[in-house]
């Protein structure tokens, strides 16, 4: 260890790996603690970031809050538009079509939560959508969108390299040292295991008290140096590959992700202000990387502006996120995959934790441990939200959709279906990352639906539940009679200098 260690004090943080997790950590750590820390950055130029995530969920707002990013500066630099849900087309059945929105629907009551109200009109034939309920997916389906101070809850589009670069140009302002180089050699303590510092290429040693690992799927910390074990999650998320291509915008930005099932997996749209992220994840076991390519290239909005690009993924997560005195971030420390935008997310989180449980003078085991465990059921849970995407099919039309059905799923989920199936309720834990309205969505969007909701939905009469009803669906629908088209928000608000 450096002597700052041994005399009991973290000062000295490395941070191996730019790309979006490598600047967000390094962003939000120099924004927060960066006083009292020499933090220092090692990025290869010969090694190229992912950079495919451009989908992002609403939570990444309240980090940008934390570190005082203006939102309509980082839009506009990151050639951002803005997301209000996910639209599913062929996930429950070829042909259907349904809206995860970020919104809340409806209102709830002290027992129970707003879809048991919407249930309980059925049986007087009020036949409204659930999503016209929610400001969110009514204004995605009409094309509308508008910002936080109309009440809107949202999440970005944007090009993930600008992202990480904008992250780059905070972080240097901060204080952050940015040292290019490849990193060569992790030296690790004879002693203890811990690392002690990391040698580059070019012959430079960068030394440090606590290491973050932000090298990808590499893992060159973690894995690489201190040999820290891996979670699978692959029996219960089948697609392990992706391929991403970039097209030319054929038409004006929608305010959300479209993800489209195929026999193989799945396909997603990202509309940005330049151009459109497109992808394709799929099944390795299922189809050949040829036949993935071919499916993308014939489901294409615009003419390619990039050459498809493989991307080969193990979903799961490292059994100890802080291991020693390294801690991974990002996909270092795990993939679900890119189903529901999670992985910015994650990074974000683990960064969160970190500085609510940073080392205070060393590093202590009851920290680490609380750590670790914390990481642990976040991912879990996350990763459950995804199986139920796959599982909850009736497509039996392809050896894929044949496995998700069939498959066995987590305990967890299992309960949190059947009780939804029996009671309508959803009973989450404390903290979880997708609420009530997600999980109730796609629940009900792939075909699961209640057979029973709360008896307190009865106690209003026919006329008092229909004219509660109706109140709020209109109020919904004044909303967003208001709101301007997404093309006109985003040039009143955030539009981007052409590339």
């Amino acid at each position: 260890m450096t002597e700052h260690t041994t005399m009991n004090s973290i000062r000295k943080i490395v941070i191996a790996g730019g790309g979006t997790s490598g600047w967000l950590a390094a962003a939000a750590i120099s924004k927060v603690l960066g006083k009292n820390l020499d933090i220092t950055l090692i990025e290869s130029p010969e090694i190229g970031r992912i950079g495919v995530g451009e989908a992002t969920i609403p939570t990444l707002r309240v980090f940008h809050k934390l570190l005082g990013i203006n939102e309509r500066e980082l839009m506009a630099h990151v050639q951002g538009t803005f997301k209000l849900g996910i639209e599913f087309s062929n996930w429950a059945n070829k042909g259907d079509k349904y809206f995860h929105s970020f919104g809340l629907t409806g209102r709830d009551c002290w027992a129970c939560q707003f879809q048991h109200f919407w249930l309980a009109g059925k049986k007087y034939g009020i036949d409204v959508p659930f999503g016209d309920y929610c400001p969110e997916s009514k204004a995605a389906r009409l094309e509308k969108c508008s910002g936080e101070n109309d009440g809107i809850n949202y999440a970005y589009h944007f090009d993930a390299n600008l992202y990480a670069d904008y992250l780059k140009i905070f972080s240097l302002k901060l204080g952050v040292k940015h040292v290019e180089g490849f990193i060569e050699k992790v030296v690790v303590s004879p002693e203890n295991g811990f690392i002690t510092s990391l040698l580059l290429k070019d012959g430079q040693e960068i030394e440090g008290d606590l290491f973050l690992d932000c090298t990808g799927f590499k893992a060159m910390l973690i894995d690489g140096a201190l040999n820290t074990p891996y979670v699978p999650y692959g029996h219960y998320l089948p697609c392990d590959s992706a391929v991403a291509l970039q097209t030319e915008l054929v038409q004006a930005p929608k305010p959300y992700t479209q993800s489209i099932a195929h026999d193989f997996g799945w396909q997603w749209r990202i509309p940005l202000q330049h151009r459109a992220g497109n992808g394709m994840v799929y099944s390795s076991r299922h189809v050949s990387d040829d036949e993935a390519i071919g499916t993308l290239l014939k489901n294409l909005e615009g003419r390619p502006v990039t050459e498809p690009r493989v991307i080969k993924y193990k979903t799961g997560r490292r059994m100890k996120v802080w291991n020693k005195n390294c801690i991974a971030v990002g996909l270092t420390a795990g993939f679900i995959e890119p189903l529901e935008s999670t992985s910015i997310h994650l990074a974000m989180s683990a960064i969160y934790r970190l500085m609510r449980y940073f080392p205070q003078n060393e590093i202590v085991m009851s920290n680490v441990d609380e750590f670790n465990t914390q990481s642990q059921v976040e991912m879990d849970r996350a990763r459950n939200f995804v199986i139920l995407h796959y599982h909850a099919t009736q497509r039996d039309d392809t050896e894929f959709w044949r496995y998700c059905k069939n498959m066995e799923i987590p305990e967890a989920l299992a309960h949190r279906v059947q009780l939804f199936k029996d009671t309508a309720a959803i009973a989450l834990e404390e903290k979880e990352l997708f609420l009530n309205d997600s999980w109730v969505q796609v629940m009900m969007g792939q075909g699961i639906m209640p057979t029973a909701y709360h008896p307190i939905a009865d106690v209003m009469g026919e006329m008092e539940l229909k004219s509660f009803l109706r109140s709020l669906s209109g109020k919904v629908g004044e909303t967003v009679a208001a709101m301007p088209t997404h093309q006109q928000f985003i040039n009143q608000y955030c539009k981007a200098k052409p590339l």
